[in-house]
């Protein structure tokens, strides 16, 4: 029962992340880059931060939290983010040229396998004796492999889509569809993204002894998305310089509609890692299930961003065999967050 709690405390988490790129679509007058880092602001600083507080006993202070912490982890973690962030950047454009759908399906197809392999075998590279490698059991090997059978079946259908459906059509469903070009992007970012779990991995021990289970992960989680802040920050900020949109800030007719949704985008996209945090309160420690969380997460993630694509109805004008694909590649998805549980 416990697992089942776990699962859909990620799955809404997941939800919550799949449907923060609705609130952007109603942002007006700001270029991309401005409404970005705006959103990445809610994002990746503040309500991670006031989930950071969660973590921190009566008691206690946010800077006894780091003092005691070994600097070494911290700024690991935060080194993962930046590296991660250029993973969030790449993942944008991964959605221009192949909707969110299928863009999001890839991304994290690749993030979920690599971000679960990366963080025990570089850990156990700088840390020897925590035998990281340990957690890496065939059930956890097993789960990442379906899970990336399922992201290829959806890329099959990608690809079904792309042949059957002509240029026009293709334009109509996503402005800019390039799937050759959308794939090697899609693929970059996933593999860049996965460095999100590795943070994760670095800062899992950065909490004190009396914080509960299920906000422990929780400073880890500022410390990775705050080093993704500063990557997209300079990369949004170089943007205004060069496009001459510094102005967008200064739209005052516009910042009440912007903020309230730029806001929710980025409560929206917390609430994946916040959903994360407390849905592996319920798995067992040390478990398969536990080393897998990330890796359940980006499955759920893919799974509810592919019916926002069919919502969006990026996926009109294919055949039903195509859909059929698809829907297979979606099973296969799900499947594969309870086949640890299920072998072990």
């Amino acid at each position: 029962m416990n697992i089942f709690v776990g699962l859909l405390i990620i799955a809404v988490g997941a939800f919550c992340q799949s449907s923060c790129y609705v609130p952007i679509n109603k942002i007006k007058g700001w270029a991309w880059e401005s409404y970005w880092i705006v959103q990445g602001v809610f994002a990746w600083l503040i309500l991670p931060f006031l989930g950071l507080l969660l973590a921190v006993p009566a008691g206690h202070s946010v800077g006894e939290l780091f003092a005691q912490a070994g600097s070494f982890n911290i700024w690991m973690t935060i080194l993962f983010g930046a590296l991660w962030g250029i993973g969030g950047l790449t993942f944008g454009l991964s959605m221009r040229y192949l909707g969110v759908a299928l863009g999001q399906s890839i991304a994290l197809g690749t993030c979920a396998g690599l971000g679960t392999v990366m963080g025990p075998v570089l850990l156990n590279i700088f840390f020897p004796e925590l035998n990281a490698l340990e957690s890496l059991t065939f059930a956890v090997i097993l789960g990442v492999v379906v899970c990336l059978v399922g992201i290829a079946v959806i890329g099959i259908a990608g690809g079904m889509k792309s042949a059957s459906l002509s240029e026009e059509e293709k334009k109509q469903a996503v402005k800019d569809f390039n799937f050759p070009k959308g794939l090697v992007i899609a693929l970059l970012a996933g593999f860049m993204s996965g460095c999100f779990n590795v943070g994760l991995e670095f800062g899992k021990t950065i909490h004190f002894a009396e914080t509960k289970e299920m906000f422990q992960t929780l400073p880890a989680t500022f410390l990775v998305t705050l080093g993704g802040f500063v990557t997209n920050a300079v990369y949004c900020f170089w943007q205004n310089q060069k496009n001459r949109t510094w102005g967008d800030y200064a739209k005052k007719e516009v910042w009440g509609n912007n903020l309230l949704f730029c806001l929710l985008a980025g409560a929206l996209w917390y609430s994946q890692f916040f959903g994360l945090s407390l849905g592996k309160s319920f798995f067992e420690p040390g478990s398969s299930m536990m080393t897998l969380a990330f890796c359940i997460l980006m499955a759920f993630n893919v799974t509810f961003s592919n019916v926002w694509g069919i919502i969006l109805k990026e996926w009109k004008g294919c055949s039903g065999k195509t859909i059929a694909v698809l829907v297979c590649g979606l099973v296969i998805l799900v499947f594969s967050t309870f086949l640890p549980e299920l072998i072990k």
